[in-house]
């Protein structure tokens, strides 16, 4: 059986634009006001930023977004799991039932990301009976850059694996969800995109042309047959990943050129980007297609 490698990647732009989708201000339970934080993330070089407060739809078209695009968003939290509604063209009460949440949100023009799975002290603030029981969200927070001062943990990679062991079709990101100015530009998602306008960004998010990252940086993810081709400005290893967390291999340096194995019988390749200290960068899943 003849074997394809599908690339979420556009091997044609490597204009990356850097994002967070988590962010929190005093409209919620964050201490700053809405415009004093998009004044702090336009001045640390962000191209898009979503104000994602609790419960409320923080209104962007207010401020000046200092050249970001700024992205309409809210997290859905009372009675049950956090969800980012992404490029939310609407607000949506929360409900116990999140399915019901989602399907909202599907009806919509936004997406939904599931927010910090393994947050709070039994690591498991979104149980993973319910992650695989979900329809119509789009990706996870694989990092969370708050919970490193929280209960639990801020890396969510084993749910991910788990989701995508089972033939699920999810995306990672990586957020901030910043409450406080020491929580700024602890993790974010970059953007592969040709311009910054919101709907381009919006896209690609949604189409999985991005990467998460808590500081390694990638300049090039290409494909060519079935070699995934990978190059970085400060990668120090990378390590290969496939169904429920497999490791496939481990290579030394700042670029790799990874072939998936014409006989495998993996659903999924990933690659982590490990850098020095605590930064990494995740490619997003490389499906592997059978026809």
């Amino acid at each position: 059986m003849a074997i394809s490698v599908h690339n979420p990647y556009d091997n044609n732009v490597q204009n990356w634009l850097k994002g967070n989708l988590h962010t929190h201000t005093n409209n919620s339970d964050g201490t700053r006001s809405p415009q004093e934080i998009v004044d702090d993330y336009a001045s640390r070089g962000y191209a898009f930023l979503m104000l994602s407060d609790h419960d409320f739809l923080t209104d962007s078209r207010e401020l000046d977004g200092r050249g970001m695009a700024l992205i309409p968003g809210h997290e859905i939290s009372a009675d049950g799991p956090h969800i980012l509604h992404a490029a939310a063209g609407h607000y949506i009460e929360p409900d116990s039932d999140r399915q019901h949440v989602l399907n909202k949100v599907v009806q919509g023009t936004g997406f939904a990301v599931v927010c910090h799975p393994n947050w709070q002290k039994h690591f498991s603030h979104c149980p993973q009976e319910r992650l695989e029981a979900w329809e119509g969200y789009t990706g996870i927070e694989v990092y969370n850059g708050v919970i490193r001062r929280l209960d639990g943990s801020p890396l969510a990679t084993d749910r991910w694996d788990r989701l995508l062991g089972l033939g699920r079709k999810v995306w990672g990101y990586a957020v901030d969800d910043s409450h406080r100015p020491e929580d700024v530009e602890l993790a974010w998602t970059f953007v592969q995109v040709e311009t910054r306008e919101p709907a381009a960004v919006v896209e690609a998010l949604r189409m999985g042309r991005c990467y998460p990252s808590t500081g390694v940086v990638i300049d090039q993810i290409a494909v060519e047959g079935l070699s995934i081709h990978v190059r970085t400005q400060n990668a120090q290893r990378f390590v290969v990943h496939s169904d429920f967390g497999h490791r496939e291999t481990a290579v030394d340096g700042q670029e790799l050129t990874f072939t998936v194995p014409p006989d495998t019988t993996a659903q999924y390749f990933r690659i982590e980007c490990w850098g020095p200290g605590e930064k990494m960068a995740w490619t997003q899943p490389f499906y592997v297609e059978r026809a």
